[in-house]
């Protein structure tokens, strides 16, 4: 199907195919096999935040967007230049991002290796538990496996760039870290995978501590390694994870690295949030936005949507100029949060994640939106697609309107990309001198299908069929 699809708009993919072969000759059948097509121009598409029914040419150079003109039906290019993207009637926007996400754990319950490791009681403790297990059978041939999956679903989907959690500790050691870098390596010309390596188990509580820290020190002199993620939570007190924090903190600006925390992951209005003594600590230190370009990351905090509007404002007040932003992560949230008691009723049912939308427009604070864990204990539901995760936060965030579908589809693309240091910053939108990662919905219009005329559309009920740039080039994977 995706054949027909790229042929319709001048692209014969068997023919690319039989001339261009990306990685290794020798390499296994799993090995990635893709082709990248470049583009110079593309003709005739419908952009966010224009009139519905105008059409535009889009010019190319490099990895940029060099122009873009009113489409003149009466003065097409031939569509046999290679360079030539025909989409009339097709819809184009910003690719997407996944601002965090778990490329270790991923697909743990579509793995038969690990049938044996299924839900049965679905909560965060049975979550940790299986996790575990399944950590200490993990393999490299595995982590390969399972890693890229998730990468070409995600590729697929129109994601051009991730910031994907690895754990190292003293059960998996580097196992997770290298099968990353490796999969970083082999789709570098397809996708930018920012690496994070994550303390998922804890570095001031039990036997493995200091071992634990040790072996996360070591890893982030690899190279290809960007970002430091940290679990605070997970210690056995607050004094410890007050330490876990200072730690991380101490640790990213000593390696210049980016900082991405897991954070505040309860839903107890009576428990003092760990986020104010961060961002004091942060201030401290002064982190690393002083001297590099890095960014820190708070995700989950599943406790600040207790917070009293007054609470909120004081928080954008401490956190000044911080490079700051907040990942939402409505499916892990929802699944693990506020699972009623055997004892309930079953009208108990407290539900908790980051109100993204009000986040962004009322309090001026930094955010994005992301998957997380996809079909592990964690989050067994949904898939790689950020663009439905997007659509299931309209009904989430009762978030309807032509305004606040825009800036879900920006929380997963450009904001995202923006949190993690990634793309074109804050430029929000398609613009000359932007960045060419794009995706090309091809959403019908001509009568034989229903079609999509706007942004808003596209998020209420996202198409399937997409072309995905990256880099100023069209990006097809052999599986297609």
């Amino acid at each position: 199907m995706a054949a027909e699809f790229l042929k319709t708009h001048g692209i014969d993919l068997q023919g690319e195919m039989s001339k261009v072969q990306f990685g290794d000759a020798s390499s296994t059948p799993e090995s990635p096999t893709f082709i990248r097509r470049k583009v110079g121009k593309i003709q005739g598409v419908r952009l966010p935040n224009r009139e519905p029914d105008s059409r535009w040419d889009i010019s190319i150079e490099g990895k940029a967007i060099t122009s873009i003109k009113p489409h003149d039906p009466q003065n097409l290019a031939q569509t046999s230049d290679p360079e030539i993207l025909e989409a009339r009637d097709c819809f184009l926007t910003p690719s997407l991002c996944h601002p965090h996400v778990h490329l270790d754990k991923c697909f743990l319950l579509n793995d038969p290796k690990y049938a044996d490791l299924s839900i049965e009681k679905g909560d965060f403790a049975q979550a940790l538990s299986l996790t575990s297990k399944a950590k200490s059978r993990f393999s490299l041939d595995d982590l390969l496996r399972r890693g890229r999956w998730l990468i070409e679903e995600s590729i697929e989907a129109g994601v051009t760039c991730m910031r994907a959690f690895v754990e190292v500790d003293a059960t998996v050691r580097f196992k997770c870290l290298d099968a990353a870098l490796t999969l970083k390596a082999q789709y570098r010309d397809a996708c930018e995978i920012e690496i994070c390596v994550f303390a998922q188990d804890p570095i001031f509580t039990g036997e493995n501590a200091l071992d634990n820290r040790d072996l996360i020190e070591e890893a982030l002199q690899r190279d290809g390694v960007e970002v430091l993620g940290s679990t605070p939570y997970v210690e056995a007190d607050e004094a410890r994870m007050r330490k876990n924090v200072d730690w991380a903190v101490d640790a990213a600006w000593k390696y210049d690295k980016h900082l991405d925390l897991h954070l505040d992951y309860n839903l107890n209005a009576n428990k003092e949030p760990l986020i104010w003594y961060v961002i004091a600590r942060l201030h401290r230190r002064q982190h690393v936005s002083k001297k590099s370009n890095r960014t820190i990351v708070l995700g989950h905090c599943t406790r600040l949507t207790s917070f009293t509007a007054d609470q909120w404002h004081d928080l954008r007040r401490r956190i000044g100029d911080l490079p700051v932003s907040f990942v939402g992560l409505p499916t892990s949230d929802l699944f693990m949060m506020g699972k009623p008691s055997d004892e309930a009723g079953g009208g108990e049912r407290v539900r908790g994640t980051l109100q993204m939308p009000q986040m962004i427009q009322q309090y001026r604070l930094a955010g994005a939106i992301g998957i997380n864990n996809v079909g592990n204990a964690f989050t067994p539901q949904g898939n790689c697609d950020p663009l439905s995760l997007a659509s299931t936060c309209v009904g989430i965030y009762q978030a309807g309107t032509k305004k606040e579908t825009e800036l879900l589809y920006e929380c997963v693309s450009q904001r995202a990309k923006a949190a993690i240091g990634c793309g074109d910053g804050e430029n929000l939108g398609i613009h000359e001198g932007g960045e060419a990662d794009l995706i090309i919905f091809d959403v019908g219009n001509s009568g034989r299908r229903r079609g999509r005329r706007t942004l808003q559309e596209l998020v209420y009920d996202p198409p399937e069929r997409r072309i995905v740039m990256h880099e100023g080039n069209v990006i097809t994977l052999e599986s297609d």
